[in-house]
């Protein structure tokens, strides 16, 4: 009986102190890791985009060089950033489908219920999800770039292309191709937080970033116009664009004429305004 309580009395302070730790976002985050990770659907998704940024930065090399009658003669100096985001809109789906998925894939499968006991907050997951989908994208996003930067030097003396971050423009779109990316994957998330159905909620994604858009600019009415340059496509892509191409899309509509940063704002504006709902939403209603 001596030897038992004494092993009792010796071992409790052990198992006290190798309890269950608070619930951190730190380890929230870490958690969301792990579950990200173990998925394929997202190690295909990210490897997907990927090599369709590169894929189009080569093919829009290699088409522009084309386009010259004289192929040994340089066409004037392209911005080697103008290659980075040839792909961007083929990107910003396998981003959106990500930031669906990475929600409603556990609403589809039951597993947020086991989320939501293991972090009653429910808060921190959402959170979690947002900064595992951003650092994720954020890479992605970079590599490819660099991949693309790799895979069209053969194009560049052709096509007279420069590399020069000393330069704004040129600083602001390869700034901006990753950022946009990343706000688009939030956007997205929000929506799947929002909506909780896979099919659901990428219809609405894809309305939203593809469909909204050119529907409106086929409508004359001013209203119209002064709607859809604060649509979260239409303004979060300017900051990809070179001042001739802003110069375009300006001279195409009466709508409102923002800056390319002005035009990321407006994205962010969205990001936060859903992402804000899809909180609130997330503590009221049930699993």
């Amino acid at each position: 009986m001596t030897t038992l309580l004494d092993t009792v009395q010796t071992t409790e302070p052990t198992r006290t102190s190798t309890g269950p730790g608070r619930i951190t976002l730190a380890r929230t985050t870490a958690a969301e890791w792990i579950k990200f990770r173990s998925v394929r659907s997202t190690i295909w998704t990210l490897a997907a985009t990927l090599a369709l940024m590169v894929g189009v930065s080569v093919l829009a090399a290699w088409g522009s060089t084309t386009d010259f009658v004289d192929p040994g003669t340089s066409p004037g100096g392209m911005n080697a950033a103008q290659l980075f985001s040839a792909g961007y809109q083929l990107a910003q789906l396998g981003v959106a489908v990500l930031g669906v998925l990475i929600i409603t894939g556990e609403y589809s499968t039951g597993m947020i219920r086991s989320t939501f006991t293991a972090v009653p907050g429910r808060l921190p997951v959402l959170w979690a999800k947002a900064c595992v989908l951003t650092a994720s994208v954020l890479v992605v996003t970079v590599v490819a770039m660099a991949l693309s930067y790799v895979a069209t030097i053969p194009f560049h003396d052709e096509l007279g292309v420069t590399f020069d971050l000393t330069e704004a423009e040129t600083l602001r779109m390869t700034i901006g191709l990753p950022l946009y990316l990343a706000a688009i994957g939030l956007l997205t998330l929000a929506i799947g937080a929002l909506v909780r159905h896979s099919a659901a909620a990428l219809s609405g994604v894809i309305a939203l970033l593809l469909v909204i858009e050119n529907v409106l600019f086929m409508i004359p009415l001013r209203a119209i116009d002064a709607i859809s340059p604060f649509l979260p496509s239409t303004a979060g892509r300017r900051v990809l664009f070179d001042s001739e191409m802003i110069d375009t899309v300006n001279a195409a509509t009466d709508g409102a004429q923002l800056t390319p940063w002005q035009g990321f704002a407006v994205l962010l504006v969205w990001v936060m305004a859903l992402l804000s709902l899809a909180a609130v939403l997330l503590r009221r209603r049930d699993a």
